[in-house]
């Protein structure tokens, strides 16, 4: 399951908070609780808990550590029943100073349903259950080539990942020497089926064993992809996988971006396709229809203060704290708002026009 983009910055920046503190001792609170567990059964094992705690012997610490459960129990008894993705709660005493006290508690649900239990009290918060959630695991195998060169890569995320690069020794197609037309163009087909079957044992090497490949999308110019897939040259698990064969202009790196770029229709799904059209419907208005769209932060902030943004554009590389000063106040309005990853070429325009752009309801003429 992949995260949105607004998912995936809600909770980097919880854990990016949430790793800032340090407790002197083990005081720090952790509790999961997964989906469909009773969160009355957890709320009687921190009243346990903190019964148990009487018993550490530093006074400090003690307080502090019987102090957090409390704190936690109330606001877990905030709930009436556990989230459907399950909780992560994280209580204790975040105070800079020592022998201050400043009991704080955290709770999010999370965007992938929860399947681990786990209380612990240690020097920091556990959040590798969080972290983890983070990575994008489902990934999609890309697959481009001609007579002469193929290239294998992974699409993770937004991500065009190379995984490796080969070349054939099928000869040009124009006969040197004595060579007679047909016995040239036997040369040339064996070479081309030999060229293929080493694509094919590398992509059984890469994408075999990956649980999270979603699909294979393979491309290239004329007909080579077609001789490729349908030569029985690929295994029949990976045959099944394919999703989609795409015409391109290039092979190498601008064919994998070009793959990517003409996969839309099957990547429908995936957050890049929606990120690639908005910042593409934002620049084609910016050329066209000019006073449609608006950009910079302030320039923008007054927009969506007056109501006249339709669709709001974050770059991920902006400040948690701007963006959540936009997203407030696109949400009081009814706006849409959209985070765009700096990951693709449209996502670094973005960001270097000032990392926020809108789509406007309304032309508005200055």
């Amino acid at each position: 399951m992949s995260l949105t983009q607004q998912e995936k910055h809600k909770l980097k920046k919880f854990v990016k908070d949430l790793k800032g503190f340090q407790g002197r001792h083990t005081e720090f609170v952790s509790v999961y609780i997964p989906v469909g567990y009773e969160i009355t059964k957890v709320i009687q094992q921190l009243q346990q808990e903190a019964g148990t705690a009487t018993n550490i012997k530093d006074a400090t610490t003690r307080r502090n550590v019987i102090d957090s459960l409390e704190r936690m129990v109330q606001h877990l008894r905030l709930f009436k029943r556990t989230p459907p993705n399950g909780l992560a709660a994280f209580s204790g005493n975040v105070a800079a100073q020592q022998g201050k006290q400043d009991l704080q508690v955290f709770s999010i649900e999370p965007p992938i349903p929860l399947n681990t239990r786990l209380y612990r009290c240690e020097k920091t918060f556990l959040l590798d259950l969080l972290i983890e959630m983070l990575d994008d695991k489902e990934v999609y195998g890309l697959i481009v080539l001609d007579r002469r060169d193929a290239d294998i890569a992974y699409l993770k995320g937004k991500s065009i990942v190379p995984l490796l690069k080969t070349h054939s020794e099928v000869p040009g197609k124009y006969k040197t020497g004595g060579q007679s037309a047909q016995r040239f163009a036997r040369i040339r087909e064996g070479a081309a089926k030999e060229h293929y079957k080493k694509v094919a044992d590398y992509v059984k090497q890469q994408f075999l064993e990956n649980k999270n490949l979603k699909g294979i999308i393979v491309g290239g110019p004329g007909p080579t992809k077609y001789e490729f897939v349908e030569g029985e040259f690929i295994t029949n698990e990976l045959q099944k996988k394919i999703i989609g064969i795409k015409d391109l202009s290039y092979t190498g790196d601008f064919g994998l971006q070009e793959l990517v770029d003409r996969s839309e229709d099957l990547l429908a799904e995936e957050e890049l396709v929606a990120e690639k059209k908005a910042m593409q419907r934002f620049f084609e208005l910016l050329s066209t229809k000019e006073g449609m769209v608006s950009y910079g932060e302030e320039e923008v902030m007054t927009r969506v203060k007056q109501g006249a943004v339709d669709l709001l554009l974050l770059s991920d590389d902006l400040d948690d704290e701007k963006i959540e000063e936009f997203e407030n106040e696109a949400e009081a309005l009814g706006t849409s708002t959209m985070l765009v990853s700096i990951e693709t070429r449209e996502g670094n325009q973005l960001k270097e026009m000032g990392k926020v752009a809108a789509i406007l309801r309304y032309a508005i003429d200055e």
